[in-house]
C-alpha cells in the first residue's frame, strides 16, 4: 500500500497552555512553554503502521512535516518535497498533498487538527481527486469526522478499510472560541475510509442539566480541589456553584474560591491539593471525555485526581460508548472500562469508556 503521510508539527501546541488553539498563536504558545505534540502523535501512528503492515510504501514531506518522525520510527520514506522556510505553513501542507497525489498514493494520512484537515481536503478537491484522507488527532479542537479516534486507531483504519464514504470537514473561528462561542462551519466534504474507529462530527445536544449541576453543587467537599472542564454542562455546574467560570476553559475551584480561571496545565497542577476531583462531560456525538478541547487536563493532572463524568441523559442517548485520548496510552488504558456517569441529581448510568 502506498500512503502519503504529512504532519502539521505545531498542531495542538496551544492546548496544554490554555490557548484553545494554535492558529496565529504559535509564538505565544512557545512563550508560555508549549511543546510540540503532533510529532509524538505521528510517531505513535507510524510505529503501529510499521508493526502491522506487511508491505507499505511511505511517502512523506521533509523535516518535521514527516521525514524526521518516519525515520525515527524505522521507515525509509520517499520524501516528495520540503517546507519553504523554518516555520511550516498551511501552504506547505497543501503542497505536500499535491505531491502525494502526483505519486498516486492510495491514502493521505495527516497529523493535525481541523485546520489541517481543511488544508488537506481542499488540496485534494482542487485536483478533482477522490483519494481518501484520514486524520490523526493532534489539534486542540477536532470537530471533523475525518479523524480516527486515536493514533493507534488511525494506523489500523489506514491498513484495514475496504470501503470509503463522504464525510464532513468542520472548523471554527478560534478567536470566537477563545471568547466562549462555538460555531462550527462546514468547510469541505472529503472521501474517507469507512471504519468504526473514525470519530463522528461534533453534534450539539440540548437538554436539561439542572439536576446534574445541583448534584455537583450538593456534593462539593471542604478542602477538595475541583477542576471543572469546558462545555455547557459544566457551565451550568459553575453557575450553580456560584462562580464566574469560562464556558470553554478549565476553571479550578476550592472552598468557595476560584484558584485559576481559564487555566493552563501548569496552573492546574500548581492549584491541585491533597485531594482533587476533575469533572468533565463528553462531547456530544463523539463521546470524548478527555483529549478533545480540554488538553489542559493532561495525564499529569489525571494522575493526581479522581475523574467524575457528568452528562445529560439526552447527550448519552446519542453515544454508544465514551472515549479518552489523553496522549498517554498508559493513562488511557487506566481510565478504560465501565464507568458510572452522573445524569441527574439522583441518577447515574453505567457507560463503557473505550
Amino acid at each position: 500500500m502506498r500512503i502519503g503521510f504529512v504532519v502539521n508539527p505545531v498542531a495542538g501546541m496551544g492546548g496544554r497552555v490554555g490557548l484553545k488553539g494554535t492558529d496565529g498563536k504559535v509564538e505565544r504558545a512557545r512563550e508560555l512553554g508549549a511543546e510540540m505534540r503532533a510529532p509524538d502523535r505521528a510517531h505513535e501512528t507510524l510505529v503501529e503502521l510499521r508493526d502491522t503492515a506487511e508491505a507499505l510504501e511511505l511517502h512523506t514531506y521533509g523535516g518535521l512535516m514527516g521525514e524526521q518522525t518516519a525515520e525515527e520510527a524505522g521507515f525509509d520514506p520517499t520524501v516528495v518535497g520540503h517546507p519553504g522556510g523554518e516555520e511550516t505553513t498551511a501552504a506547505d501542507t497543501r503542497e505536500a498533498v499535491r505531491a502525494f497525489l502526483d505519486s498516486n498514493v492510495e491514502l493521505v494520512l495527516f497529523v493535525g487538527g481541523d485546520g489541517t484537515a481543511v488544508d488537506v481536503a481542499e488540496a485534494v478537491a482542487a485536483r478533482e481527486e477522490t483519494t481518501p484522507i484520514l486524520g490523526v488527532p493532534a489539534g486542540v479542537k477536532v470537530y471533523s469526522s475525518v479523524f480516527a479516534v486515536s493514533p493507534e486507531a488511525a494506523a489500523h483504519v489506514a491498513l484495514g478499510y475496504d470501503r470509503t464514504e463522504r464525510a464532513e470537514v468542520n472548523d471554527i473561528d478560534e478567536d470566537q472560541y477563545r471568547e466562549g462561542e462555538v460555531e462550527t462551519e462546514l468547510e469541505a466534504i472529503a472521501t474517507v475510509p469507512v471504519a468504526e474507529q473514525r470519530q463522528s462530527s461534533k453534534q450539539t445536544h440540548a437538554g436539561t442539566v439542572e439536576g446534574v449541576a445541583e448534584w455537583v453543587a450538593d456534593n462539593i467537599r471542604p478542602g477538595v480541589t475541583y477542576v471543572l472542564g469546558p462545555g455547557s454542562t459544566l457551565g451550568a455546574v459553575k453557575n450553580t456553584i456560584g462562580i464566574d467560570g469560562t464556558p470553554l476553559g478549565v476553571d479550578v475551584y476550592r472552598d468557595g474560591e476560584v484558584l485559576a480561571r481559564d487555566a493552563a496545565e501548569s496552573e492546574i497542577l500548581d492549584a491541585l491539593g491533597e485531594e482533587s476531583v476533575v469533572v468533565v462531560t463528553p462531547i456530544g456525538g463523539q463521546g470524548f471525555v478527555l483529549g478533545r478541547g480540554n488538553d489542559q487536563i493532561s495525564p499529569a493532572v489525571v494522575d493526581r485526581s479522581e475523574i467524575e463524568v457528568v452528562a445529560s441523559r439526552r447527550k448519552l442517548d446519542g453515544l454508544g460508548v465514551l472515549r479518552v485520548d489523553t496522549g498517554d496510552p498508559a493513562v488511557d488504558e487506566q481510565l478504560r472500562g465501565w464507568r458510572r456517569v452522573r445524569v441527574g441529581r439522583y441518577e447515574t448510568r453505567l457507560v463503557e469508556l473505550v
